[in-house]
């Protein structure tokens, strides 16, 4: 054998997917840490930009590049996007927790849920909300003048009977008031005791104007509620405790907007419904944002119920329940 030849033969040869990851590493290097365009990548590597789109995708998809995100206030976005992917949600905030009490989960989401909707761009001129301890302690956490003008508009009826800090005119008119403007509240009960009282006051032009404003406002913020004696339904007089057992009986999870539903997010009973005042669960498949605001133990179900019917696409909850709805069949 030639010389020439012994030496091309103990020339160590480079395979071919040595040679793409060697791209892959420069690409990645040049986007990244240089943090050059596609386009000047292309051209330094003499490729086309539609070849470096794909080294440096590809580069992610086998570990090569391994992107972090590390949130300044504590989320847990690893469990975001699962819940974003798993449930084809527009959004989802997951808080830690730090210690597992009810009241302590609830205050955590609420910050969230505001530090959340003051970043909303652009500024939203209306803004729809339901009542309630989760809705009260939003309204607490929300920043001052972050939204000059702001128009609130009450979604449901409220209490019957009991008047508290977090009933819906406290509640809208101290949210309104973060953003020097005003409300526009549902001067009725959530639920009433005949279906005729129901359908007559939903022909009153006062009361109708109120929930047209209601289906028509781009943005929808809620919680739930789990179905209970202790709920904020029964301690404002809307429910009774009879109510309450007919409700399980017929397979309820708890509600979305007074509306109760099974585990579906159908209606769970007709004739406690027909009762009830607020637009329609359904309404809230059309917003631009339907903000649920959400977590604890007890709400598992009905959330879960509220993602399976697809009446939010946006959630906020803390990390045990994120863990409870990836771990859930859809």
């Amino acid at each position: 054998m030639k010389p020439e030849n012994m030496a091309a033969e103990s020339t160590p040869r480079v395979s071919s997917d040595e040679q793409r990851e060697h791209l892959m590493v420069q690409a990645a290097k040049l986007y990244y840490d240089m943090e050059r365009t596609q386009s000047e990548i292309a051209k330094e590597l003499g490729l086309t930009r539609w070849q470096i789109g794909r080294l440096i995708h590809d580069a992610k998809e086998i570990g090569l590049v391994r992107i972090e995100i590390v949130p300044r206030s504590p989320r847990r976005p690893d469990l975001e996007s699962e819940l974003q992917r798993r449930y084809n949600l527009r959004e989802a905030i997951v808080t830690p927790v730090t210690i597992d009490n009810d009241g302590v989960i609830l205050e955590t989401i609420a910050q969230a849920a505001a530090q959340y909707i003051g970043s909303l761009y652009p500024r939203p001129k209306s803004f729809g909300m339901s009542w309630g301890r989760t809705m009260g302690a939003l309204v607490r956490w929300m920043p001052q003048n972050w939204n000059q003008g702001l128009h609130v508009v009450v979604l449901n009826g409220g209490p019957s009977r009991t008047s508290s800090p977090t009933q819906p005119s406290h509640v809208a008119s101290r949210l309104a008031a973060t953003g020097n403007g005003d409300a526009t509240i549902l001067p009725v009960p959530a639920i009433l005791g005949f279906t005729s009282t129901k359908e007559a006051l939903e022909k009153d032009p006062v009361v109708a104007e109120v929930l047209t404003l209601a289906e028509r406002v781009p943005i929808a913020c809620y919680s739930l509620g789990a179905l209970s004696k202790d709920s904020v339904l029964v301690e404002a007089g809307n429910l009774t405790s009879k109510d309450v057992e007919l409700l399980k009986r017929k397979g309820s999870v708890g509600d979305i907007l007074g509306r109760f539903i099974d585990a579906e997010g159908n209606i769970a009973d007709e004739s406690i419904d027909s009762r009830t005042i607020g637009i329609d669960p359904k309404d809230l498949r059309k917003k631009e944002y339907s903000i649920c605001v959400a977590g604890g133990k007890a709400k598992h179900l009905v959330i879960r119920a509220g993602l399976t019917a697809g009446y939010m696409n946006v959630l906020i909850t803390d990390e045990k329940t994120a863990a409870f709805l990836l771990r859930s069949k859809k």
